[in-house]
C-alpha cells in the first residue's frame, strides 16, 4: 500500500469522527456512506471498492453509537415488508382465483346439466323467445 492509500484511510476515519460527533464540515451531516465520502474529501466508491473494512466500520459505528440504522439496511428493511405485502396480496387474490375456478366449473356443470336435460326433454318455448337451437323432435 502507498502513502496516498494511508492518507485517505486517515481521512476517512477523522471523518468518521468528526460525523458522529456532530461537526461535519464538508458534507450535509447525515450518517449515511455518501455523507462519510463528502466530508472525507474522497470518491464514495473508494469506500465501496478500496475501503470495504472502513464502510463496514462506519456502519457498526453508525449503529452502535447513534442507535441508528444505516441507510443501506433501511432500504433493504423497505424492501423486503414490502415484497412481504406484495406476497401476502398475491396469495389472497390466487385463493380468490381458486374459488372462481371452483365456482365457474360447478356453474360449466350446471349448464352441461341443464343443456342435457332440455335436449332429451321437449320444452314448450314461450312465445316472446327465440331459441339459439331449433328444437329437435
Amino acid at each position: 500500500m502507498n502513502q496516498d492509500h494511508f492518507d485517505e484511510r486517515a481521512r476517512i476515519l477523522e471523518a468518521m469522527d468528526r460525523l458522529l460527533t456532530g461537526e461535519a464540515t464538508a458534507s450535509n451531516g447525515s450518517m449515511t456512506t455518501a455523507a462519510l465520502a463528502a466530508e472525507a474529501g474522497v470518491h464514495r466508491m473508494a469506500l465501496y471498492k478500496r475501503h470495504v473494512d472502513l464502510k463496514r466500520e462506519w456502519e457498526e459505528r453508525v449503529r452502535r453509537e447513534t442507535k441508528q440504522i444505516p441507510e443501506t439496511e433501511r432500504r433493504l428493511r423497505d424492501t423486503v415488508a414490502k415484497l412481504k405485502k406484495t406476497i401476502t396480496n398475491q396469495r389472497a387474490e390466487i385463493e380468490e382465483l381458486r374459488q372462481l375456478v371452483t365456482n365457474l366449473t360447478l356453474a360449466s356443470a350446471v349448464l352441461a346439466d341443464q343443456e342435457k336435460s332440455a335436449s332429451t326433454i321437449p320444452a314448450t318455448i314461450p312465445h316472446n323467445v327465440i331459441p339459439l337451437y331449433p328444437p329437435t323432435n
